[in-house]
């Protein structure tokens, strides 16, 4: 009987654990939000194309909150930056998942890009992988998120150095 009453308690422990887990979820609101991340928003990498040198580009997202609270990144304009080399990725993995942990962390999955280029530079083929983000968010009257990451890897001997994109009319519940 003992046993039975410390299985009772175990279980009872580990439900009310899991259900508070679950109740940390943040997600994006509103529902069905289509949004754009503004022009001002830099992605800096590190790739064979580069020679694993750093080069800044202007980056722009465009997604929809998903029903599930997460969002869909559907496209990314790479343009001018610091190098010539920003005007040759092609995104790969699109629609990329975006999906926040908490009010201020989240994951990006699928992220991914490639440069193929005949002869110079060597091509790079980057991703599809998942990076940590990070998230902060102003509510209404002006609902607004920004997204930044910071040294993530992936694969093909990639790294994203620096991410720093930001959207107006969406906003991260906790």
């Amino acid at each position: 009987m003992k046993s039975f009453k410390t299985l009772v308690c175990v279980s009872s422990f580990a439900l009310c654990f899991g259900a508070a887990s679950m109740a940390s979820a943040a997600s994006f609101s509103p529902v069905g939000a289509t949004f754009v991340t503004g022009a001002t928003g830099s992605i800096e990498v590190k790739s064979p194309s580069s020679f694993q040198n750093s080069v800044t580009c202007k980056a722009v997202f465009e997604g929809k909150v998903r029903a599930d609270g997460k969002a869909d990144i559907t496209k990314v304009t790479i343009s001018q930056g610091t190098s010539s080399l920003c005007d040759l990725p092609q995104i790969t993995g699109l629609p990329w998942l975006l999906e926040p942990l908490t009010a201020t962390t989240g994951k990006a999955h699928n992220v991914g890009y490639k440069i193929v280029t005949p002869g110079f530079p060597p091509p790079t083929n980057c991703g599809p992988s998942s990076i940590d983000v990070l998230l902060s968010s102003t509510p209404a009257p002006s609902p607004s998120i920004t997204l930044t990451a910071n040294n993530q890897p992936l694969s093909g001997s990639c790294t994203v150095v620096k991410l720093n994109v930001g959207a107006t009319g969406v906003t991260i519940v906790p």
